[in-house]
């Protein structure tokens, strides 16, 4: 699926939590809706079987309860996108990538096959709709998450190019698919964030470490091998470093995955680069040259930097502003009605249309087990929605996130929130100033709703209370955002119904 992603380390964000958050959007022309949910041990199959693949796969048999914000209509699978587990681990899958051909020749993905003539059904490998599913369950740490993903893909493979994040309070892991079966992965460092629009996204990988201490990378065991084999590496070095490697086990060896196994496509520079790009340009502005013809680093761009030091520690707020992006303040802006309007809408935006949620967790080192983790939900286009805090150590999720249902309604968020966007963005010069006040409302509300009830949770001894203030805590936040997106829904119909094009000015008295 087409994504956007922002990881952002522990001491570069605000409270020193680490930070996951991806806009989890649908192909061009098509809307999934979601809800959010909690997955009970009992609920969590003990043979797992692919829609889209058909792939079966033994899963262990010790379960976690997990959130997570599966699809809302049976069909297509599970798609449960992004979670948390009651071991505060969190994960969120996946982030499409892309690749290119000498890779996707030497490692082929693993497409199913239907049965045809004699020729019996062949059963394809894992991809987004299954990750989080046979995964996060089941991890204790954002390192198990990458052990056992990678051992996965090794043995299932996929069948399509993905990113996956995994994180507890003190470590991110980013791991990316390499072909069929192949994978490399890395620590996001705790000073950075990390910006990733649908492409492979690292750009510097140590394989002494991957081979050895394995303190901020980890890939296939065969890595090096299939390198040299099928000639991989176009980088611009001497070719008997990657032999040494091979030989004499590794030796000093930095690479440059995005060269080796990514794509710098056209298609890459109007899609891709550009959030990137802007992310970057947004969150540090004086770190480089952004624009004119001295430019470091342009939209086009096949060397924006993976991560950067922030300049200013990133809040919750900032996370949300460039997953909304349309690149406000640029030429590129599609709402734009300033300077030269010939580039208005030319590249990809990050908040899109067709955006389905988007998922950030906050794992804060401050906070008592019970309410670590909070899971930041906000549904439909990012440019025109909220995103409410949602306690992860809870039993059971209010009305107002789940009760998603294929017909259109008001009565919960998601299609709220789709309704909110359509109508602010077809009247947008009215209705942005109430989108900007919806959020600041919202927002302000949450932080004040987090604030109450960390007090209250810290100060309860017992576990099962502590609980039961956490589920209160979202209750509360349902019955808060309820009441400002309808609000927001009438404002933005009224300044939408002003301009139908049967209006009048004469009142018919």
């Amino acid at each position: 699926m087409p994504c956007t992603t922002i990881l952002v380390g522990k001491n570069a964000s605000y409270d020193g939590s680490t930070i996951i958050a991806r806009n989890d959007d649908s192909e061009a022309g098509s809307y999934t809706p979601k809800k959010y949910a909690v997955v009970s041990p009992e609920e969590q199959p003990g043979i797992y079987k692919s829609v889209i693949s058909h792939v079966e796969i033994k899963l262990p048999d010790d379960p976690m309860k997990y959130t997570c914000v599966p699809n809302a209509l049976e069909g297509e699978g599970i798609w449960a996108a992004n979670g948390v587990n009651e071991a505060n681990v969190a994960m969120t899958a996946t982030e499409t990538i892309t690749s290119n051909p000498r890779v996707l020749g030497a490692d082929p993905l693993v497409c199913y096959e239907p049965a045809e003539g004699d020729r019996p059904e062949k059963a394809g490998g894992i991809g987004e709709e299954d990750i989080v599913t046979i995964t996060l369950p089941y991890i204790r740490s954002a390192r198990e998450g990458v052990k056992r993903l990678g051992s996965l893909l090794e043995k299932y493979g996929t069948y399509e190019m993905n990113g996956v994040a995994f994180q507890d309070v003190n470590e991110i892991w980013w791991l990316e698919t390499i072909g069929g079966h192949h994978w490399i992965a890395r620590k996001v460092p705790d000073d950075v964030y990390v910006v990733m629009p649908n492409q492979f996204g690292m750009d510097e990988f140590d394989m002494e470490d991957a081979f050895g201490a394995q303190n901020e990378f980890m890939c296939s065991a065969d890595l090096p091998e299939f390198i040299e084999k099928y000639h991989l590496n176009v980088e611009n070095m001497a070719q008997d470093m990657l032999q040494d490697v091979v030989e004499d086990g590794v030796k000093n060896e930095i690479i440059c995955p995005r060269d080796i196994f990514g794509s710098h496509d056209d298609s890459d520079h109007v899609y891709n680069t550009p959030r990137a790009w802007y992310m970057e340009r947004t969150l540090n502005p004086h770190s480089a040259v952004w624009e004119g013809p001295d430019a470091d680093f342009t939209p086009v761009s096949d060397d924006i930097p993976w991560c950067m030091i922030p300049e200013k520690k990133i809040t919750m707020e900032d996370v949300k502003y460039v997953l909304s992006s349309h690149y406000q303040g640029t030429p590129y802006d599609p709402y734009g009605n300033y300077g030269d309007k010939k580039m208005c809408g030319a590249y990809r935006s990050i908040g899109v249309n067709r955006t389905d949620f988007m998922g950030a967790v906050q794992m804060r080192p401050y906070a008592g087990e019970c309410g670590r983790a909070l899971h930041w939900v906000a549904f439909a286009s990012n440019a025109f929605n909220v995103m409410v805090p949602l306690y992860t150590d809870v039993d059971e999720v209010p009305e107002y996130f789940t009760n998603t249902t294929e017909d259109v309604s008001t009565d919960n968020f998601y299609w709220v929130s789709r309704e909110i966007a359509a109508m602010a963005d077809a009247s947008y010069a009215k209705s942005i100033f109430h989108i900007e006040r919806y959020e600041e409302k919202v927002m302000s509300m949450a932080h004040e709703i987090v604030n109450r009830y960390d007090d209250l949770i810290d100060s309860t001894p017992d576990a099962g209370e502590r609980r039961s203030l956490c589920t209160q805590a979202n209750c509360e936040m349902a019955d808060m955002v309820k009441k400002a997106a309808s609000d927001t829904l009438g404002k933005v119909l009224y300044e939408l119904s002003n301009m139908m094009k049967n209006s009048y000015s004469r009142s018919d008295a």
